[in-house]
């Protein structure tokens, strides 16, 4: 357990594991996440399309091979390459979702607190819940798990549960997030502090009133 108190972090010499298939992608047994999911009319798909390529040309710019998908090779670069990575292209997407595309069904107290509750509600049994915020079309937060398994099955209830909820609230039917969230796993300290500060600052930052959003401090 690191000074974090919230959980170890990311050990690359320990296993882990990375899937194109399974959500959270970046798992690590006792490892600190920090993931982001959204609502699914948060980004259209020609947008999420246009970042692929643009994550995959700039890996082939500094003379990676195209046999891994971009997700696959990021975690395999040395510090400062994954950091410039990082640098480019999670500002450019966390702007995106902070301009409000979508609905942003989340603005409503109710609904919020909805996805809050599912969150905090096996905290201290089935993982250890860290800082979150519910932002109007999507939620960052900071979580550990016991193991690998438990994290996967418990990013799908929680998308499951809450949206079922809110759909039962707003009397509609349908897919409510969108399936494939970002995720990475927290290496240092600093970065653990940083993604503290950037979540207790994502409501000023997206320039949302009080009652806008739903926020959550791990103590």
């Amino acid at each position: 357990m690191t000074s974090n108190r919230l959980g170890k972090l990311f050990d690359p010499a320990a296993d882990w594991t990375i899937s194109d298939r399974i959500r959270p992608h970046w798992s690590q047994a006792g490892a600190v996440a920090y993931v982001t999911f959204r609502t699914r009319d948060s980004i259209p798909c020609e947008v999420l399309r246009r970042w692929d390529r643009e994550r995959n040309e700039w890996l082939a710019r500094r003379g990676y091979p195209s046999d891994m998908h971009w997700s696959q090779r990021v975690p395999l670069l040395n510090h400062q390459e994954r950091s410039d990575f990082h640098r480019a292209f999670d500002r450019c997407r966390d702007d995106y979702l902070d301009s409000g595309h979508g609905r942003c069904l989340l603005r409503r107290p109710d609904l919020a607190e909805i996805v809050a509750r599912s969150l905090l509600y096996f905290d201290g049994k089935r993982y250890r819940m860290g800082d979150f915020v519910v932002m109007p079309n999507h939620v960052h937060l900071l979580v550990a798990f016991a193991t690998e398994e438990s994290m996967q099955r418990q990013f799908a209830a929680w998308l499951h549960y809450s949206a079922f909820r809110i759909q039962q609230k707003i009397g509609e039917r349908g897919h409510f997030w969108q399936q494939e969230p970002f995720d990475h796993l927290v290496r240092s300290l600093d970065q653990y502090e940083y993604l503290r500060d950037y979540i207790a600052n994502n409501p000023k930052k997206a320039k949302l009133r009080p009652g806008e959003f739903y926020y959550y401090r791990y103590d």
